[in-house]
């Protein structure tokens, strides 16, 4: 009896790893690819439903890529110019580690420190991300503003 309660806990642990993994699996593959800014919102922290601003990437900024792979290297990579004269401005590269459960994203780009997200979104089409950093008390009502930034493919 003994055998087969410890048996049946064996592949209750072993079914539950794998359930896992194959979320992690999953969802990375949901992610992998580029991915262009669509809008970048800040909605007040009192409420998380009011929108207090809006801006959508126009010019040679909607050319800006951000790129996830499976093997977790991320990449950054922004333009420039005026008009269709649009030039690559600036490119970061660097990795990033993504919790399933929780939904959190810290993306670490080489020689800069980590950015912390949490993925609200995530589908073949979509993404958008909460930023867990550098939120302030935009209109004034003493309740720090959330950033949310949705991106395409």
């Amino acid at each position: 009896m003994k055998k087969q309660l410890l048996l049946f806990a064996f592949s209750a642990l072993a079914l539950t790893s794998c359930e896992d993994d194959n979320i992690q699996a999953y969802e990375l593959d949901m992610m992998k690819g580029d991915w262009k800014t669509s809008k970048t919102e800040i909605i007040s922290g009192k409420d998380n439903k009011t929108v207090l601003s809006s801006d959508t990437p126009s010019g040679c900024s909607t050319k800006n890529t951000t790129v996830f792979r499976t093997d977790y290297f991320t990449s950054y990579t922004s333009y420039a110019g005026v008009g269709a004269d649009c030039q690559q401005n600036g490119k970061s590269e660097g990795t990033f580690t993504y919790n399933t459960d929780t939904k959190d994203l810290t993306i670490k780009y080489n020689n800069d420190t980590e950015l912390k997200y949490r993925v609200v979104i995530l589908n073949n089409t979509e993404l958008k991300l909460q930023q867990l950093f550098g939120n302030i008390d935009v209109n004034g009502d003493t309740v720090v503003d959330n950033i949310y930034i949705s991106y395409k493919r």
